[in-house]
C-alpha cells in the first residue's frame, strides 16, 4: 500500500498551490477530481485545465511528472438515473481512457443518483450496472478499474454494491472503500467492521476518514449523517481503527493507495491549524502502512 490524498485537501488557502501542499506533506500521489467538462487542477496553481483530447492528457501527465506528482485516480460522478444511458456510459468510458493515458489504475465513481429514493432496488441496480458495464465494454482493452464509492443513501448499502458487481460481471469493477461512510450511514461500529471486511476483496481504491461519536452512540443504529459535522474528525481521533481496516485490506490482497479525505479540516480556524491536522493524518496513515509492510 501507499499513501495518497485528495486534491481538495491541498487546494484550499493553507498552501499557495496544491503541489506546494503535497510537497509540504511529503505525499506524491493524488486523487484528482475530474469535472463533467473533463477539467482538473493545474496543481502548480488552482487554475483548471481541460483534458479535451488524448494530447491534452499526455501533456498534463508530462506536466505532473515534472512537478513530481503521481496522479493515482480520477474522482468522478455520473447520475445514471437521469439523461441518456448511452451518453452517460460514454462519459465514464472517456474518463477511463483519460485515466489510462495518465497511467492511473482506477477511476472512482460516485454511487449517488438523484432518483435513488424514488426507484426500487432492482431498478437502481440495473441502471448502475448497465451504465458502468457499458463503460467497461467500451474500454475492454484497458486495465483501469472502476471503484464505486460507498457514498450517500444508496451507496452505503452493501447489498446494492454487491448486486451491481455481480450484475455487471467484470473483475475491473469494485469498490472505492470509504472507511467512514458506513459509520456515517448509521451502522453500529462493530457492524461497520463486518461490512468493510466483506468489501475488502472488491476494493480498488480508498478514502480514509473518521468520526468520533460519543461512547453511547457508537454501537447503536443512528439516523444517516447524524451530527456528522460535529463529530467528523482527524484520522487519529476517531472511533474507526484504520490499523484494523488496513489489515483487512492487506489480508484481502489490496496493495493500492490509502487516500486521505479528512472532512473535518474546515472546522479548524487558521491555516496553521488545518495544516497541522493534515500532517497528523499523513503521519498516522504512513505509520500504519509501514507497520503492515514489516509484518
Amino acid at each position: 500500500m501507499y499513501l495518497s490524498i485528495r486534491d481538495a485537501m491541498v487546494a484550499g488557502d493553507e498552501f499557495p498551490s496544491p503541489v506546494a501542499g503535497l510537497r509540504h506533506l511529503a505525499v506524491e500521489a493524488v486523487e484528482l477530481r475530474l469535472s463533467q467538462e473533463y477539467q482538473v487542477y493545474a496543481m502548480d496553481s488552482k487554475e483548471m485545465i481541460t483534458l479535451a483530447s488524448d494530447e491534452d492528457a499526455t501533456a498534463y501527465k508530462r506536466h505532473l511528472d515534472g512537478l513530481g506528482i503521481r496522479a493515482c485516480c480520477f474522482m468522478t460522478a455520473k447520475d445514471f438515473s437521469t439523461g441518456d444511458k448511452e451518453s452517460n456510459a460514454a462519459w465514464v468510458a472517456r474518463a477511463i481512457e483519460l485515466a489510462d493515458i495518465m497511467g492511473m489504475s482506477v477511476v472512482r465513481i460516485d454511487s449517488a443518483m438523484s432518483k435513488e429514493r424514488e426507484l426500487d432496488f432492482e431498478k437502481r441496480v440495473q441502471l448502475f450496472a448497465e451504465g458502468l458495464g457499458g463503460a467497461l465494454e467500451r474500454t475492454a482493452g484497458s486495465k483501469v478499474a472502476l471503484g464505486i464509492e460507498n457514498h450517500g443513501f444508496q451507496g452505503n448499502n452493501l447489498a446494492f454494491q454487491l448486486n451491481v458487481y455481480q450484475t455487471a460481471g467484470s473483475d475491473r469493477l469494485g469498490a472505492t472503500m470509504d472507511t467512514g461512510n458506513f459509520y456515517w450511514r448509521g451502522y453500529p461500529l462493530s457492524e461497520v467492521y463486518g461490512i468493510l471486511r466483506i468489501l475488502a476483496p472488491y476494493t480498488k481504491h480508498t478514502h480514509a476518514k473518521n468520526i468520533n461519536y460519543p461512547e453511547d452512540k457508537r454501537e447503536i443504529t443512528r439516523e444517516p449523517g447524524w451530527e456528522y459535522g460535529t463529530y467528523c474528525c482527524p484520522l487519529d481521533e476517531g472511533n474507526i481503527s484504520h490499523a484494523k481496516v488496513l489489515r483487512m485490506l492487506a489480508d484481502a490482497g489490496y496493495d493500492g493507495d490509502v487516500c486521505i479525505e479528512n472532512e473535518s479540516v474546515g472546522r479548524y480556524k487558521t491555516p496553521g491549524e488545518r495544516i497541522e491536522v493534515l500532517e497528523r493524518d499523513v503521519a498516522h496513515c504512513r505509520a500504519i502502512i509501514q507497520d503492515l509492510a514489516l509484518r
